[in-house]
């Protein structure tokens, strides 16, 4: 699969980002991907190209690119358990001021870029994130029912918190079908019960599902949490979701 690097402009600045996309020179549905804490780094390339194989234009943004482009810290091959902390702890500056009104602002600018692309196909798209990328993705589709038709985040962190903006009080706005794979460690029991209640109350169609044997990251192959197993079940549930929901796009 091919891959481009791109800039995308917003309103703070101009975004980094790349894209894969199928080379046959026709038009396939969009999906916008948010990357977890560790941002772009070659295991999100191959998973990027993996989905744009079986048929997508798949966009992956440097969600920290106001403070440089990706990656913005030097990050190891391999994110271990004796590493991890001292990332998380460079990153986290820069998530913290990644407010919800940055959030917001940002989703405008990679969904109208997004649709614009020549090599996407007029119709829905989706938004899809992994980690805290699970609630950039959420936050997106309920501001953009119109045209996020699928949302799904994997080992997803914060959608039931007791803020006002909260990602499962955003439910309400969303038409889009929701597939959340959890780890056995993301959410309390209380939290899964008050998201579903969200949804089924909204009458959104979705699943949420705990991923058995796995711990929080579960889908990355650069780290310790890593399930192959799980990895696969998240691709069997992700190229479902699509496949109901865009494939006419």
């Amino acid at each position: 699969m091919p891959t481009k690097a791109l800039q995308i402009p917003t309103a703070d600045g101009q975004a980094d980002a790349f894209a894969a996309f199928p080379d046959d020179d026709e038009r396939h549905p969009g999906v916008l991907l948010y990357t977890d804490i560790f941002g772009v780094r070659p295991v999100l390339r191959e998973m990027a190209r993996e989905l744009a194989g079986n048929g997508y234009y798949v966009l992956v943004p440097n969600l920290y690119y106001r403070h440089g482009p990706a990656p913005v810290i030097e990050l190891p091959e391999h994110l271990g358990a004796e590493i991890r902390p001292t990332v998380v702890a460079q990153l986290i500056p820069f998530v913290k001021v990644h407010t919800t009104e940055r959030v917001l602002r940002d989703a405008d600018a990679y969904l109208r870029f997004l649709t614009t692309q020549p090599e996407v196909s007029a119709g829905p798209v989706a938004a899809i994130g992994y980690c805290m990328g699970a609630v950039l993705a959420m936050r997106t589709a309920a501001a953009h029912p119109d045209q996020v038709a699928a949302v799904a985040g994997f080992h997803p962190g914060n959608l039931v918190t007791d803020a006002p903006d909260s990602p499962h009080r955003l439910v309400p706005e969303l038409t889009a079908q929701v597939h959340l794979g959890l780890a056995e460690n993301d959410m309390t029991s209380e939290g899964i019960s008050e998201l579903n209640q969200a949804l089924d109350a909204a009458g959104a169609g979705h699943t949420c599902e705990i991923y058995p044997g796995t711990v929080h990251g579960f889908t990355m192959s650069d780290t310790d949490a890593f399930n192959p197993s799980a990895l696969q079940r998240h691709w069997d549930r992700l190229l479902s979701l699509l496949d109901r929901t865009l494939a006419n796009s």
